[in-house]
């Protein structure tokens, strides 16, 4: 897979939904401490992803990626530091503020471990990744005519880009328990998709997969990307992966940052091979 510019295709609904052009900062962690007990699962970290790219995150196991996204997510409170978003109603600080409300601003999330409805459909879970945009009284709600079909037809054109994007046409009427595990995580990444991201966290979207499966992944990934225009914070262990799609790579070790730069920066960082990759990658 290459890094070749790929021409924006032209959608009815933009999925992409950060105001900001390529280059902009859009997120930007500043001294962001959390520990539990003695452990300190981050110290001081600070890190900028801009607009339209996708940055990395690497490190050992228990380096703290995770930790960190739980911290942009809302899902974990940072006992020192900021986090700051430049979002759909301007620019935001994350910390203190709780999950839900994160994710109006335009924060997605996929998880490691697959966290879909399985007894619903393929294009009702997707439906679902728009419900932070919908607005309904309950009894239009319940009887289904007026704005609440009208809203369900516009977001439904939305999801049916999403499923175009990743190429679920032929399981979209499918219960997910149903499909196979690397479909399943492509529905996963397609629900945090619905949501129109201003940023979308990826955690290990690829834990598990085998390799025509990963290769699949990686190309839905930078379709994403370059295609939608969303930008991606990737969490992710496989270094040919990570040093293939990444514009911009941050490591961690024992909750530090150790480095942060482009691949070739990191792939040549003494640091980093001491720490993680063990032998400079080819």
């Amino acid at each position: 897979m290459g890094r070749e510019q790929i021409i924006s295709r032209e959608y009815t609904v933009p999925l992409n939904g950060s105001p900001l052009t390529p280059g902009q900062p859009l997120l930007e962690i500043s001294g962001v401490s959390l520990g539990f007990g003695g452990i300190q699962a981050l110290d001081g970290v600070g890190l900028t992803v801009t607009q339209g790219s996708i940055h990395t995150v690497i490190g050992p196991n228990g380096a703290g990626k995770s930790s960190l996204v739980n911290c942009v997510s809302g899902l974990y409170r940072p006992q020192r530091g900021s986090i700051v978003l430049d979002g759909r109603d301007g620019r935001a600080e994350l910390v203190g503020r709780k999950p839900h409300q994160i994710a109006r601003l335009g924060v997605a999330r996929a998880f490691q471990n697959i966290e879909l409805f399985r007894h619903l459909t393929v294009l009702e879970n997707l439906m679902l990744g728009r419900h932070t945009h919908m607005s309904l009284a309950l009894l239009p709600a319940l009887l289904w005519f007026g704005s609440a079909r009208r809203q369900e037809i516009r977001h439904r054109q939305l999801v049916e880009e999403v499923i175009d994007l990743l190429a679920l046409q032929a399981v979209r009427h499918k219960p997910v328990s149903t499909l196979a595990y690397g479909y399943a995580k492509r529905v996963e990444l397609g629900r945090a998709l619905c949501m129109q991201p201003v940023i979308l966290l990826l955690d290990e979207p690829m834990a598990g997969m085998n390799g025509e499966e990963k290769a699949d992944m990686a190309r839905y990934i930078l379709d994403v990307n370059e295609l939608a225009g969303v930008t991606i914070v990737l969490i992710e262990h496989d270094m040919e992966v990570v040093m293939d799609l990444s514009h911009r790579i941050t490591v961690l070790d024992f909750g530090r940052l150790i480095a942060d730069g482009t691949p070739e920066e990191i792939r040549r960082d003494p640091r980093v091979v001491e720490a993680y990759l063990g032998q400079e990658v080819a």
